[in-house]
């Protein structure tokens, strides 16, 4: 420990806002994708579908929430090849984050939609209302007013599990890190330096999703 030397890491300093960039891009990407997915997928599982459809949906969340997402960036950038699918580092890695990250918070809708009371979709058919004007403008905006600070949950960890994208061919903060050890040979500076800036990007998650709860309970209210 006395040994300690973060001057070593000052030659890459100019290396960092790059890696940062593609973290964000990545984080923000698959958050984005994970968003759509939740919601499609979720208000669909709250409703009567066809089997097959049914079966589909199911297997979707049950496949991503129930492997590692290692073993799912595997299969995306490196098993989909061997089908003559290619796709981009960073479009892999965004497309597989939000698919797993959908999973997760689909469930997390649906249970949001059914926790709003019965008595709003009999007030909405006395009003006229259809059965997708009741779910898109009177069920689901109460749903995803109680999910935000889940959903803000999930871009938190979206942001702290891009580290895994560094077993693919894209310099993002951790395979910027180990580069940089591999080069240096500083591995403590060079890894609490990179947590300390994990932290100080999912701790401004936090102050968001605090500030997006402040700003629905307005709303409420």
């Amino acid at each position: 420990m006395t040994n300690l030397d973060f001057t070593t890491l000052l030659p890459y300093i100019n290396l960092l806002p790059a890696a940062i960039a593609i973290t964000l891009q990545v984080g923000l990407g698959g958050f984005i994708l994970a968003i759509v997915l939740a919601i499609v997928v979720g208000s669909l599982r709250t409703r009567k579908l066809n089997w097959a459809v049914h079966l589909v949906l199911t297997a979707y969340v049950e496949f991503f929430r129930g492997t590692p997402l290692l073993v799912q960036l595997f299969v995306v950038y490196y098993g989909l090849p061997s089908f003559g699918i290619r796709i981009e580092p960073m479009i892999a890695a965004i497309v597989t984050m939000g698919l797993n990250s959908g999973a997760y918070l689909s469930e997390v809708v649906r249970a949001s939609i059914l926790s709003v009371d019965r008595g709003q979709y009999e007030a909405a058919a006395m009003l006229g209302y259809n059965s997708l004007q009741t779910i898109s403008q009177i069920i689901l905006p109460q749903a995803l007013r109680i999910a935000v600070p889940t959903f803000m949950n999930g871009f938190s960890s979206i942001i702290k599990e891009t580290s895994l994208i560094s077993v693919l061919p894209v310099v993002e903060l951790t395979k910027l890190g180990n580069q940089i050890y591999a080069k240096t040979y500083h591995p403590f500076e060079i890894y609490i330096t990179m947590a300390i800036i994990y932290f100080v990007m999912t701790y401004s998650v936090t102050f968001l999703a605090k500030w997006l709860e402040r700003r629905l309970s307005v709303w409420v209210n």
